[in-house]
């Protein structure tokens, strides 16, 4: 049983009995109204139940003036989804079409479009969705240690992917199918969307920003990732310069699990630029692709680490 079904059940229980408790009419809408009201966020949630009241509202007005001066019949209610449902949209309040029309319906049922019957609609979306609210603010799982789990996936993939990328400049012939590049893209998509629920779980002074700037980051990564991989392909010969490239992209391959960015691996390509400038020139056009596909590979790998760095200045991050 997921907790969002227990949450449900629990606001539901509450809606119904307090209903009962103060004489409402048709108890049971109230906790039909509590189950539109429980969301997956606090912030959406309470955002969610503002907008089925204000919702719910403006039908009841404009449903007991339909019906007052057009009579209950069904093509009234028909007129009233026509009229009503594309103001609610364009006050882009349009999730509260449902409850609206539940109200609505209910005063259709009784055949009493009177103050009683407003008023008694009015406390059923204050007992339903109030409660629902309630839960919502309540409690709500924490995703740390889904979060943590997830970076822990990220970093493994991108270990995964920068040994590929040292073992294809040691030995041409290794082939790699890729996969992991397409899962870490999926992983970091989930586990940005798990910090954004996170934050939105937060209703004091906006949340710890980490998780989603950290995600962020992995993102930026990647795509700084996804252009070395085209240089890579185009390193079609073992060279001296690539050996000593696949070394430092091995120690990336361990570094990237760390929690602290240390600056060893952009130390050791600024070490390996100025060994590059002693290096004899290429004695072959395809020596000459090659080795500029590497050096190509070598700046982008600086590019990589320095969004590494900017993560570092909020807390201390992977590199």
């Amino acid at each position: 049983m997921g907790f969002r079904v227990l949450k449900t059940a629990i606001a539901v229980g509450i809606a119904m009995y307090l209903a009962h408790l103060f004489g409402i009419k048709t108890p049971a809408a109230a906790g039909l109204l509590a189950i539109l009201g429980i969301e997956v966020t606090k912030k959406k949630g309470i955002e969610s139940s503002l907008h089925r009241i204000a919702s719910s509202m403006l039908a009841l007005l404009m449903g007991s003036l339909l019906f007052r001066f057009l009579g209950f019949h069904i093509w009234v209610v028909v007129l009233f989804i026509l009229l009503v449902f594309p103001v609610l949209h364009r006050m882009r309040i349009s999730e509260g079409a449902v409850t609206g029309a539940v109200v609505l319906l209910h005063l259709y049922a009784y055949e009493d479009d009177g103050w009683a019957a407003v008023w008694n609609e009015m406390i059923l979306l204050l007992i339903g969705l109030g409660v629902a609210t309630l839960i919502n603010i309540a409690y709500m799982p924490k995703a740390d240690k889904a979060m943590a789990a997830q970076k822990r996936r990220v970093e493994d993939l991108f270990s995964i992917i920068f040994m590929n990328m040292a073992k294809h400049l040691r030995d041409n012939s290794i082939v790699w199918d890729g996969k992991e590049l397409l899962e870490v893209s999926e992983q970091i998509d989930l586990g940005a969307a798990l910090a954004k629920r996170s934050l939105d779980n937060t209703l004091i002074f906006g949340g710890e920003p980490y998780w989603r700037v950290y995600f962020y980051m992995r993102g930026e990564q990647l795509e700084s990732v996804n252009r070395m991989l085209v240089l890579v392909a185009q390193v079609y010969q073992a060279l001296p310069q690539g050996e000593l490239l696949a070394k430092i992209l091995e120690d990336i391959s361990q570094s990237v699990k760390e929690d602290y960015y240390t600056g060893e691996a952009e130390k050791e390509l600024q070490e390996l630029d100025a060994r590059y400038k002693q290096m004899s020139l290429p004695e072959s056009r395809e020596e000459f692709e090659v080795r500029s596909a590497i050096l190509l590979l070598n700046r982008e790998l600086k590019i990589y680490l320095s969004i590494a760095k900017k993560q570092k200045k909020n807390r201390a991050g992977a590199g």
